[in-house]
């Protein structure tokens, strides 16, 4: 439940952060949240495995981000989830595409340069 408040206060905190930055933008903080909220209890609660609907949210998302400032949209909200999680396990996080079956052009981490992504 903890975890569900720590996500819906990041949420918050993106929308106002990065609004004006998202304006070429289609997706939000808010949607990027809601589709990897059920990879927190694999990602910052050592949960055994990934979960089906973690990877279901995963394969959306980057069904969703087709565009440049889509991408890089995506990667500033996951950076901010990220740091959002003190107990987020980093090598969880970098290797959740992977155990979805998702490419993306970027790494999931704390420090990803999201002004890079293409």
């Amino acid at each position: 439940m903890a975890g569900l408040m720590k996500l819906a206060c990041l949420v918050f905190a993106c929308m106002i952060v990065a609004g004006p930055i998202t304006s070429n933008a289609a997706l939000s903080c808010g949607t990027v949240s809601g589709y990897v909220a059920p990879c927190i209890g694999y990602l910052a609660q050592n949960a055994p495995a990934v979960p089906r609907a973690c990877c279901s949210g995963v394969t959306s998302l980057n069904n969703m981000a087709r565009t440049t400032p889509d991408r890089q949209q995506a990667c500033r909200c996951l950076v901010g989830a990220a740091n959002s999680f003190p107990t987020l396990n980093a090598a969880r996080a970098a290797g959740l595409p992977k155990a979805c079956g998702v490419n993306i052009p970027y790494k999931i981490s704390k420090t990803t340069n999201c002004n890079s992504v293409k």
